[in-house]
């Protein structure tokens, strides 16, 4: 059995004291939260920048930060380049500190930076890299439960990589209850929001697909208020599903029937999406979990072939993106209107909001 990192290696507080004092040298803290810090750092083991996530421990009695202790030991197995590397892990002065590789930016800064222009070359290379940390996640029986954008990390060279696994949960037994709350709500599932506890990878594909419509339009794609209004959203988008759609709707804890809306063309919410976008898009955000398509194989879809270059339409900035106005669930009409301006390829990413973990 996997045990915290001071009673594996039996070092405690002095090996812990050891690694900070002697191997990573402190600089600025980069973000603060109820549980604890991050602060960039140097280590003069390897001369690398790092990012060191610092956590503070309950009382021992009570169990330690058990979120933090599972993702330390879901990264160590988790190696793939396009997943966060967890380069060290131990406690000191009642803390549990995880050193992580230093990662530039998110992709939420780059989404939402006024300055760059995505071209669709690039938009396909964050949905490639993206695609193929979730696939590893899945085949290694791993839930990520948290994509978004601030979760998808980008180093200095534009590698994209999926971070924070501290909702992640391994899976496959068809008996297992997990929680329905779980992902931002923007990002969460049809199958979540009527209260599932029984779910596998294709919650994960339902957030991957709103974070690539995120990437289409440069803001957020279903923006509820509450859960209720978040299935307005994606009903007013998608149309409301019809039992032959999703036959165990209906059987889910906290189905409520809403009124029929039919679905407005995929093209009109994303005009200057490729075909091949659209069909992808369109295979990500199927109701019916069971038919979802799952990461492999929408990284073996044709919009995410290395070999096809998807070149319908030109590169675009937040100040072409279309105007749309989604209403609430249950106003029958969905308005859309749109721009056709155009801007020229500017600007690589870069970080609106600092440097992350």
């Amino acid at each position: 059995r996997w045990a915290p990192p001071h009673m594996a290696s039996g070092g405690g507080d002095d090996a812990g004291e050891k690694r900070v004092t002697d191997r990573y040298l402190k600089r600025e803290v980069l973000g603060e939260g109820t549980y604890g810090v991050v602060f960039k750092a140097i280590d003069t083991k390897t001369g690398e920048t790092v990012a060191i996530k610092r956590i503070r421990l309950g009382k021992y009695k009570e169990g330690v930060n058990f979120t933090a202790l599972r993702e330390i030991k879901l990264l160590k197995e988790l190696k793939d380049p396009n997943i966060i590397e967890l380069i060290d892990a131990f406690p000191y002065k009642g803390n549990l500190h995880l050193v992580f590789e230093f990662m530039e930016t998110d992709l939420e800064a780059v989404i939402r930076d006024r300055n760059i222009v995505l071209s669709p070359a690039d938009i396909k290379s964050y949905i490639q890299m993206m695609l193929k940390g979730l696939a590893f996640c899945h085949k290694k029986w791993v839930l990520h439960r948290d994509m978004k954008p601030n979760n998808l990390l980008i180093g200095a060279e534009g590698q994209l990589k999926l971070g924070d696994f501290g909702l992640a949960r391994i899976f496959g037994s068809p008996e297992r209850n997990f929680t329905h709350q779980v992902f931002a709500r923007w990002y969460r599932a049809p199958e979540l929001l009527f209260g599932t506890k029984q779910y596998g990878s294709a919650v994960d594909v339902w957030a991957a697909g709103c974070i690539f419509a995120e990437l289409l339009l440069r803001r957020p794609f279903l923006q509820g208020s509450s859960d209720i209004d978040q299935l307005g959203k994606i009903f007013a988008a998608f149309g409301t599903p019809k039992s032959s759609q999703w036959p165990d709707m209906v059987c889910l804890p906290d189905y409520v029937e809403y009124q029929f809306v039919s679905a407005p063309p995929l093209r009109s919410l994303f005009p200057m999406a490729s075909d091949d976008a659209l069909d992808l898009l369109s295979r990500m955000f199927t109701y019916d979990p069971k038919a979802r398509i799952t990461a492999q194989q929408a990284l073996e879809h044709r919009y995410a072939d290395v070999n096809v270059t998807d070149q319908k339409h030109e590169p675009f900035s937040v100040t072409s993106m279309p105007n749309e106005t989604v209403l609430m669930f249950h106003v029958k009409v969905l308005l859309i209107s749109t721009s056709s301006n155009k801007t020229k390829f500017a600007a690589k990413a870069k970080a609106e909001r600092g440097p992350r973990e």
